[in-house]
């Protein structure tokens, strides 16, 4: 037992405070008669879902994810209260014991551990070829998963592929981002070719999914701190292959915005879904809590954990989208008052609401970590940027995402506007920033774009204030000192 929490909480380089400790033993499998099995080939990739979905311990069913993008320009958080995790991401002074950030790193590791047990075996396990080769697709796609989240919020990280403890790993040296995306690449490659058409479960990926995030991954090595060029062309190429079999791949656009975010608990998921970590109230730890308490104002029961940023919310366009976007007025019964004068004087998210406005931290909704329209933006910003600049296509697909936003017979972009390439990219990017607003993607453009600094230079006064200037340095999260203290390696 001794051996089994050691290697939970040293060779997957996790675990720093009392809460993460709990002796996890899913994906935690040992010699080659268990993984030989295609039972056992299961209950290992069941280890690795495990890692990105335990409620208030690790992974992405809870809102630590959310507070790791608050350097972005659309979220901020209570200046008091018990809030401190949350303002060190939206002040730029993260320390390496963030609790925030320690849970989705040992998440990503823990589901890293359990993928790599698959990987490593499962050309050795007897049973039925088709479901052994979805098994390893859905081991790549989840390492590769893991791996884009690790390196775009810590940079430099360790990149462990053994699935078993050795002592190298008490002394293993970080690997570049070059070397990571090498990984993640070709995970997702293979996943491509392991995958079937349609997922097996609401919670699991599919061909779409991985090239959804194949899409994705070559846009941002496009990016700081690669800057690959040449891979916008890929990204484009990728996210077409997706809008193209859209319908075989089960992804389509819902009717309207408000219909994406109603947050019905009896809905296990909808078109727009291309990949989500699924939550069950029925569940050991499984529930989701990203929804309801931590998004809603004290006025309502709520927790004041992330609410929007007041030039963000201004300058946020009328429409059906900025109606089903933000929650501006408050209170559970008849009386409400504008927030204006709630406690905070902000408004909240209304897309994380539960419907029938729920007042609880535990729910049967998805982390959806992927939507469709995710995919028409990156085919749209990365034909853009890439050789001969934005087409029809292009046009049309923005003009997808654009169109359902604002109101009944706002004018969609054309070739005739005139607009350059570096212009439409830019207008995309934009988009993207009002369709995805406090859907942890905002902070990432700002990064792979190089715009942090700019993003925050013109904070309303009445939000929170970088603490200091904002340098490339703080683009990336310290390791958890749980590591490093371990490790001196990982401090090089």
């Amino acid at each position: 037992m001794k051996k089994l929490l050691l290697f939970s909480l040293v060779a997957m380089l996790g675990a720093g405070c009392k809460n993460y400790l709990e002796e996890d033993t899913n994906g935690l499998l040992y010699g080659p008669n268990v993984l030989s099995t295609q039972d056992g080939l299961e209950s290992a990739l069941t280890g690795a879902y495990r890692g990105l979905a335990n409620q208030w311990g690790y992974g992405f069913i809870h809102p630590s994810a959310n507070a790791a993008t608050l350097g972005s320009d659309d979220v901020t958080t209570h200046p008091a209260s018990n809030k401190a995790d949350w303002r060190e991401f939206d002040q730029f002074n993260v320390s390496t014991t963030n609790q925030r950030s320690g849970a989705v790193y040992n998440g990503c590791y823990k589901a890293i551990q359990g993928a790599n047990n698959v990987i490593n075996n499962y050309s050795k396990t007897v049973g039925t070829k088709a479901t052994i080769d979805i098994i390893a697709g859905e081991a790549h796609f989840i390492r590769a998963f893991s791996y884009y989240w690790l390196t775009r919020f810590y940079g430099n990280i360790p990149l462990v592929t053994a699935g078993e403890y050795s002592a190298d790993l008490l002394t293993i040296k970080k690997s570049t981002p070059a070397e990571v995306y090498a990984l993640i690449v070709d995970d997702l490659k293979k996943a491509e070719t392991l995958l079937p058409n349609t997922r097996r479960d609401p919670g699991r990926p599919n061909v779409g999914s991985a090239k959804a995030f194949l899409a994705d991954v070559y846009l941002t090595m496009a990016g700081w701190p690669l800057k690959q060029a040449d891979k916008y062309d890929l990204a484009a190429a990728k996210a077409k292959e997706v809008i193209d079999n859209r319908a075989t791949y089960g992804f389509a656009l819902m009717p309207t915005f408000a219909a994406v975010f109603e947050n019905d608990p009896g809905v296990a998921i909808l078109p727009e879904s291309v990949f989500q970590i699924s939550g069950f109230t029925g569940g050991s730890g499984t529930a989701n809590a990203t929804y309801g308490n931590t998004t809603m104002p004290g006025e309502e029961g709520g927790w004041d954990d992330m609410f929007a940023e007041l030039n963000f919310f201004n300058s946020f366009p009328a429409g059906p989208r900025k109606d089903a976007t933000f929650r501006t007025q408050f209170g559970l019964g008849a009386t409400k008052i504008p927030w204006q004068q709630s406690l905070t004087k902000h408004p909240y998210y209304q897309k994380w609401y539960i419907k029938g406005n729920i007042v609880t931290s535990s729910i049967s909704l998805p982390s959806v970590m992927m939507r469709y329209p995710h995919v028409l933006t990156i085919y749209a910003e990365a034909k853009a940027r890439g050789t001969g600049g934005p087409d029809q296509a292009a046009y049309d697909a923005l003009n997808q995402v654009r169109s359902r936003g604002l109101p009944t017979g706002a004018k969609p972009l054309t070739l005739a506007d005139g607009l350059t390439a570096t212009q439409f990219a830019d207008a995309v990017v934009q988009e993207r920033a009002w369709e995805f607003a406090c859907e942890r993607t905002r902070w990432f453009d700002l990064v792979r774009l190089e715009r942090v600094e700019a993003a925050n230079a013109n904070k309303s006064p009445d939000d929170l204030q970088p603490i200091k200037a904002i340098t490339k340095a703080n683009y990336w999260f310290p390791l958890p000192y749980s590591d490093t203290s371990i490790n001196p390696n990982l401090n090089q």
